[in-house]
């Protein structure tokens, strides 16, 4: 049944997706019922929109602080009136007009999936054997997209864009408190990976450019001078851009170099015997450094299932190399014309592309190496040749491509911290170089003092991965979808409870595994970088 306009309310008023909507939405069928006969049209000085705004926040039981706008979820991004010709359209934070194009979203979401977990792959493959892994690996990236099509949906639902203000409307102040120190600790421990790797891989490079075997110590071939010179003069500039959409060039010259990185692990596999042989003492090394007996004649050969203490870090590694979760909502944020499905579809193409780039990279590297292959694939290549031209491009182009990932994981950190110190604060560029300046500051001292890169890799993989991927994904979407729409018991939201508790089940037993690991004393280092 549809509803006539009220002779107060004539039809220019309303836009026809406006008109539709409340022909056909029973909420909105409801409110206007009562602006037809006149229970709330006596409020002076306010227009029939303004009313109906205020009445679909009074029934859903929210306030303007709560950032809800029941019509903006509705409609997502339409408005109620066109925008008037001449005059300058107020931007909102939680409907901001976005200008990032499709493409250029998809090689930022690529480019903050594919960091440095990329590197530990054929490590994890090693632990795991070939039919494990891809089964681990095909289970963590339908879930990884699982769980940003319940952020979208929650994000929908209020007209919230903010991994945070989803946390206060969650679960209030301490929600939004909650869910902006996860995804600092996590992507400070993100940033610090991908230094690290720079650290340790740049003064290689440097050394082998100058055709020398061993460093000789000067300041330029020192792994901490040389990421203190990085961060100034690369990382720095490019955090201070406003948007993050401005990244999207950057970020796909870092993709380009990840693809040179892959054709180069599969040409190499061709090329490289096992088992490896030390030149020194004429004999093969595993991983751990230990000497192959006459009796490890299958070391060379590929397995399909294995399982060994080191197991308890690739699920650790494979979360944390799909990871993408924080930067999300600030690129739905900056997609144009953003909608659900749209950025769905963002998601969907970039976890695709990372699970063909991760499974090759994984596959081709662990049957180079086998058994010998290190937690950083890269090092491993060095046993061969260390002044190998193809390698030596290599890990320049990794080196470029994980140093330009630094600036859109630091992103959501600020904005975080944006949301929790200055939550009513417009943009200020002095805030927003501060804030960046001392990131940059606190992730050079850890990657300066912090010893081994799969540390990092297990140990905030095991805590923030799976807070990010399954718990809050989970328990927001439970708490926000109201129970008019999805009640507590439909499938859905028991999915989505099921989900989180898969993300605490996977939190307890991995870090279980790497603690009862560190207690027992094995060799961790795979390799000691």
């Amino acid at each position: 049944m549809q509803l006539g306009l009220p002779a107060s309310l004539n039809a220019n008023t309303f836009s026809v997706k406006t008109r539709t909507l409340f022909q056909w939405n029973r909420t909105g069928a409801y409110v206007f019922s009562h602006l037809w006969q006149g229970e709330l049209l006596n409020q002076s000085g306010k227009s029939p929109l303004i009313i109906i705004r205020m009445e679909l926040q009074k029934m859903n039981g929210h306030s303007r602080d709560d950032g809800f706008d029941g019509l903006d979820a509705m409609t997502e991004h339409e408005e109620f009136l066109p925008h008037k010709a001449g005059t300058k359209k107020e931007t909102h934070f939680t409907d901001f007009e976005g200008k990032t194009s499709y493409g250029m979203s998809i090689f930022n979401l690529s480019n903050a999936i594919m960091g440095s977990g990329i590197l530990g792959l054929a490590f994890a493959m090693s632990n795991t054997g070939i039919i494990l892994f891809i089964i681990l690996l095909v289970f963590i990236a339908i879930l990884s997209a699982y769980s940003i099509h319940l952020l979208l949906k929650s994000a929908g639902v209020v007209g919230i864009r903010a991994y945070e203000q989803l946390g206060n409307r969650a679960f209030g102040p301490a929600g939004k408190i909650l869910a902006a120190v996860i995804i600092t600790v996590h992507n400070i421990g993100a940033m610090s990976s991908y230094l690290f790797i720079v650290k340790s891989e740049l003064p290689l490079v440097i050394q082998a450019f100058l055709g020398r075997h061993e460093n000789t110590g000067e300041w330029f071939l020192n792994g901490n001078y040389l990421i203190i010179i990085v961060s100034v003069a690369v990382i720095f500039p490019l955090a201070l851009m406003k948007q993050l959409g401005y990244l999207g060039y950057t970020s796909g010259f870092s993709l380009s170099c990840m693809v040179f990185f892959l054709f180069s692990v599969i040409y190499k596999k061709f090329n490289i015997p096992c088992p490896l042989e030390d030149s020194h003492n004429h004999t093969s090394l595993t991983a751990d450094n230990y000497t192959l007996t006459e009796g490890d004649e299958d070391f060379c050969d590929a397995r399909l299932l294995t399982a060994n203490s080191q197991t308890a870090y690739t699920i650790p590694i494979l979360a944390f190399a799909f990871v993408c979760h924080p930067e999300v909502l600030p690129i739905y944020t900056e997609l144009r014309d953003a909608t659900k499905k749209r950025m769905q579809n963002v998601a969907n193409i970039s976890i695709l592309a990372m699970f063909i780039m991760y499974l090759l990279t994984a596959l081709f590297g662990y049957l180079t190496f086998y058994g010998a292959v290190e937690s950083e694939l890269l090092h491993t290549y060095i046993r061969v040749d260390p002044l190998d031209v193809l390698m030596l491009c290599v890990r320049l182009a990794v080196l470029m491509a994980v140093t330009l990932t630094v600036p859109v994981v630091l992103f959501p950190i600020r904005r975080a911290i944006l949301q929790i110190a200055f939550p009513d604060k417009p943009f200020h560029w002095a805030r927003h170089i501060a804030i960046a300046f001392l990131l940059m500051f606190l992730v050079n001292l850890l990657v300066i003092f912090v010893p081994s890169i799969r540390d990092i890799f297990g140990l905030i993989g095991a805590t923030s991965a799976p807070s990010l991927i399954f718990i809050l994904p989970g328990i927001f979407y439970i708490r926000i979808i109201p129970p008019e729409q999805e009640p507590f018991l439909s499938r859905p939201k028991i999915q989505a409870a099921c989900f989180a508790a898969v993300g605490f089940i996977f939190m307890i037993v991995s870090l279980s595994f790497i603690c009862m690991d560190w207690v027992s004393g094995e060799n961790r280092g795979g390799g000691g970088h």
